[in-house]
């Protein structure tokens, strides 16, 4: 089968794919093999690799619709889905060291959950990340060397040939920005000339070493999203051994005794149980995941008495160690207007704080038009600029997820904590100075006329710091993989103290990636898939 392409004429597998699933949902079996929750960057990935084999019979769940929106589909609309039904909408709490600001956590909704409404970028995660990970799990197929491996495997890679690092055969196409900006060159020379090495694509040897800076690799194909879902499932959407069901709610995860042997679901105002005959794998998010453990009795003894949760199994790493990459927004008027290309977002730079450090702990994408907070856009946002979206890959600062109530439709209780550590104050500092050092260079002299925010001339100072900061939305690591009393699953990613589940997705992660969470979700989903076929002989 050739991946990523839909044999046959387009509107006929359509038509087909359409027909199937109305079958599909119209009879929806009592019980099916496995049970996906979720239908994001890890969750597609499962349901493809499991229903590839004819025998399998697969139920992906997702409480979000269709992908089917121009929104979606137009890589220069994803903004507009910020706030939108393809939107949680979730919200932290006041953080008292953000000055008691209250940050929006956006997170996908839909069909192909967040790689259906991020920025499209492809980012791999530095090697010390995957190396880490198999240090934390016990398990050497966590490790880089491996972790190359699927990459290589999963990539459909359109720039150019890398054998060494890129594969060419996979279901993901990943492309160069294609025409870049000027402005995104600019960052590339800019970085250049102050010694920051520059690379033909941000993945592979530049994640090896100290860093550097890159045009974008992207999901984009003939100028449309190509979300993981698009990648993984919706060529299989006419499988009969395959079911997508949307708009529907995973209340809780049912249990005999401790192993998972269904879920309850809600759709439409009706409550109803789906059983799972092999397992149960849950890939909702790093903030809904923990929430969906808890409310299935999974997570510490103490929250669950105090909303009358019966316990399954004391965890109590749920919902602890949520981490995710904090951004500090600088931003210059164009000396004339410059339409967005792409995304609007095709240039990145990973680099140092320090330069004892042996891997990046910092990350930047130029953005080309204004992103401020709701504090920084009081300074004044041109009508026309761009942005340098400067963040701190490898964090300190930790929070958590619980529950609000007992009651499933409640959004749970989001404590970012961002910049609690006084570590991540230090390294914002300096994110920002190089920042505006490399938006003030002489390489964006042709394009900007001033620095509107902070404003040019300006002390940096903490209070601009706190008032900046917002999500790059990579939140994660709430379920962590590990071999700790608080860890919430082990290398197999199978949850501690009870059979038949799994947690495949972001909350996993022992801490966050360096750089976008995508492509290291769909390397989860295949890790889950691989290890799943392997134990239950598919």
């Amino acid at each position: 089968m050739t991946y990523g392409t839909i044999s046959g004429d387009s509107g006929d597998f359509e038509r087909r794919a359409r027909e199937n699933q109305r079958q599909r949902i119209a009879n929806l079996k009592p019980a099916y093999d496995f049970v996906i929750c979720g239908a994001g960057s890890a969750g597609s990935v499962i349901a493809r690799r499991l229903a590839e084999n004819p025998a399998c019979n697969v139920l992906l769940i997702e409480a979000g619709g269709s992908d089917e929106a121009e929104s979606v589909l137009d890589p220069a609309l994803w903004p507009t889905n910020l706030g939108s039904q393809r939107d949680w909408g979730f919200q932290a709490e006041p953080n008292p060291h953000l000055d008691g600001r209250a940050i929006s956590m956006s997170m996908g909704k839909g069909l192909g959950g967040g790689s259906s409404v991020n920025v499209m970028v492809w980012a791999r995660g530095h090697r010390s990340d995957w190396d880490h990970f198999a240090t934390e799990s016990g398990d050497p197929d966590w490790g880089y060397q491996s972790v190359l491996d699927i990459y290589r495997r999963i990539e459909n890679w359109q720039g150019a040939p890398d054998p060494q690092y890129r594969g060419t055969n996979g279901p993901v196409w990943v492309q160069p920005a294609r025409n870049p900006s000027p402005l995104a060159g600019a960052l590339l020379d800019a970085a250049e000339a102050m010694g920051i090495p520059r690379f033909e694509n941000p993945n592979g040897r530049m994640m090896e070493g100290c860093g550097g800076a890159a045009y974008t690799d992207m999901l984009v194909r003939d100028g449309r999203r190509h979300s993981l879902y698009r990648a993984y499932v919706r060529p299989f959407a006419d499988r009969p051994n395959l079911t997508i069901l949307t708009d529907t709610l995973v209340r809780r995860v049912l249990f005999d005794k401790r192993r998972a042997i269904g879920v309850e679901i809600e759709r439409a105002g009706t409550v109803s149980a789906i059983l799972a005959g092999t397992e149960v794998i849950i890939s909702t998010g790093a903030i809904n995941t923990p929430k969906l453990l808890m409310l299935s009795g999974l997570g510490d003894r103490a929250e669950l008495d105090r909303h009358g949760i019966p316990l399954v199994r004391h965890l109590p790493g749920v919902g602890h160690n949520l981490q995710d990459h904090v951004s500090f927004g600088c931003t210059w008027e164009y000396r004339k207007p410059m339409p967005p290309q792409n995304s609007g977002s095709e240039a990145t730079l990973y680099w140092k704080t320090w330069p004892e450090l042996d891997a990046p702990d910092l990350l930047f994408c130029q953005v080309e038009f204004p992103v401020p907070s709701e504090r920084t856009a009081l300074r004044g946002v041109p009508a026309h600029g761009w942005t340098m979206f400067a963040g701190l890959a490898h964090p300190h600062s930790r929070g958590q997820v619980r529950l609000k109530s007992a009651d499933p439709s409640a959004m749970p209780v989001v404590d970012a904590n961002m910049l609690s550590d006084p570590r991540d104050m230090e390294a914002a500092r300096a994110c920002v100075k190089l920042c505006r050092e490399l938006g003030n260079s002489d390489s964006f002299q042709p394009y900007v006329s001033v620095e509107r925010i902070p404003g040019a001339g300006s002390k940096l100072d903490d209070d601009f710091i706190r008032d900046a900061a917002v999500t790059y939305w990579h939140q994660c690591g709430t379920a962590r993989m590990g071999l700790d009393d608080m860890a919430v699953v082990d290398a197999s990613l199978a949850v501690h103290g009870v059979e038949g589940l799994r947690v495949a997705d972001g909350s996993i992660l022992p801490r966050v990636t360096t750089g976008n969470t995508q492509a290291p979700c769909a390397v989860i989903g295949e890790r889950a898939a691989d290890i799943l076929r392997r134990e239950h002989g598919l």
